[in-house]
């Protein structure tokens, strides 16, 4: 019975990853399918003369519209229509607000040279002696770092909760209290997500650096060993 247990549990090891990021994918394909297909005219519809329906069909016609918009919007055109459709929002009330935040938020994160939660940190956090893990976001600015101007550097990190890491809270901390890490910003997540089950390999030879100062140089310049 022990035999058999540590087999189910080995399956299950296995498989359990798989059959979700399956799950996840396929949920995820038909719910853009169920949002663009029924604007696909029935003429370029498979879906419309074949016997089964086609999954993905809609995300591949998802994927080229927005393709086409970046392409036009990318033009001197493009971007004055643009300009005037923002001044329009940027007159309603409650719309620009809505429309302010999420242009931020979407450019933030999806822009390629923005250096936002590119390095994981400790800080001593909810007190001193206890230790948290942060994402480092950028350097403060704005009113926050004028009134904070008397202090040291400031650094805006996030700090995530588990297991839902997506939640947590925005702190602003001086630099030199803030211990960067080596590992990136996927290993510390699933360490948050874990809560601290899963670990990130550390490399032996770190380690034993770490055990032994004498060992530094040696970590620190790899292409002279």
């Amino acid at each position: 019975m022990t035999r058999l247990r540590n087999y189910f549990l080995t399956g299950l090891v296995i498989t359990g990853p798989i059959g979700i990021t399956l799950w996840l994918t396929w949920t995820f394909i038909k719910w853009v399918d169920g949002w663009v297909k029924p604007f696909v005219p029935s003429l370029y519809n498979p879906d419309t003369y074949l016997p089964f329906p086609i999954p993905g069909f809609g995300l591949i016609v998802a994927i080229f519209v927005l393709t086409i918009v970046g392409f036009f919007a990318a033009n001197f055109l493009g971007r004055s229509l643009i300009s005037v459709g923002e001044r329009i929002v940027g007159r309603m009330p409650l719309v620009r607000n809505v429309y302010s935040g999420l242009k931020q938020i979407f450019e933030t994160v999806l822009d390629e040279r923005g250096s936002s939660f590119t390095k994981a940190a400790l800080i001593e956090y909810p007190r001193r002696g206890l230790w948290a893990i942060v994402f480092i976001s950028t350097e403060t600015k704005g009113e926050v770092a004028r009134r904070l101007k008397d202090k040291s550097e400031m650094v805006s990190v996030f700090l995530p909760t588990t297991p839902n890491p997506t939640s947590g809270f925005l702190l602003f901390v001086p630099r030199e209290d803030i211990t960067e890490l080596d590992m990136g910003v996927e290993d510390a997540a699933k360490l948050v997500i874990s809560a601290g089950l899963v670990n990130p390999k550390y490399p032996e030879m770190l380690e034993e650096a770490i055990a032994d100062p004498s060992q530094l140089e040696i970590v620190r310049k790899p292409e002279d060993a």
